[in-house]
């Protein structure tokens, strides 16, 4: 198994060889082409956007600047919306689904290192997907860690480190983020406290 394989699969690799510097170096490229790109030419955008990602929804904005490894380990479902320096380090799967939105300064990581000083100046690491369900917000300042899975229809509070898994139809926040309640029916007529739509 090369450590493109190992990577791929979770296991200790090496990210200088087997042509993952080079891989790492044609996506910065692309992202690097991408971040020029006028804010007024949204198409231009968009379509490179999708020749980035591994798979993505038909509609789908990021705002620039944006930022990644590989590309080709994120999808993202249909109607996906982020704000500016969205970072993800995609050593493994990012998997994203339909109508979440992201805030600005968002970073999601697969990207995991050995604890041992030694270990980790040796230059091996590994990785852990992260997936995202259907309809999720996550605030802005957010640090998604490896290995998390968030649940469907879940709001993730502004400045929260995720570090442990996240059910569905919850807002939570914090550092480390916890739950703070159930999201109800109360949230479909009220949009902030007691202020009705």
């Amino acid at each position: 198994m090369n450590n493109k394989e190992k990577m791929l699969n979770g296991l200790v690799y090496e990210g200088t060889k087997d042509g993952l510097s080079e891989e790492r170096i044609h996506t910065w490229t692309l992202i690097q082409k991408y971040n020029k790109i006028p804010v007024n030419n949204i198409d231009a955008l968009d379509n490179l956007a999708k020749v980035i990602l591994g798979s993505t929804g038909n509609k789908i904005r990021i705002k620039p600047p944006f930022y990644c490894d590989y590309g080709y380990n994120i999808h993202v479902g249909e109607n996906f919306f982020a704000n500016y320096n969205l970072t993800i380090l995609d050593t493994a799967n990012i998997s994203i689904g339909d109508n979440v939105k992201i805030g600005p300064n968002v970073n999601i990581y697969a990207a995991c290192h050995p604890i041992d000083g030694d270990l980790r100046a040796s230059g091996i690491e590994f990785s852990k997907s992260v997936t995202i369900g259907n309809n999720v917000w996550i605030g802005g300042n957010t640090v998604v860690n490896p290995g998390v899975v968030i649940g469907d229809n879940t709001v993730i509070g502004s400045g929260s480190v995720v570090t442990k898994n996240i059910p569905d139809n919850v807002v939570a926040a914090g550092n480390p983020c916890k739950i703070i309640r159930l999201i109800t029916e109360h949230d479909k007529i009220y949009y902030n406290k007691n202020k009705k739509y």
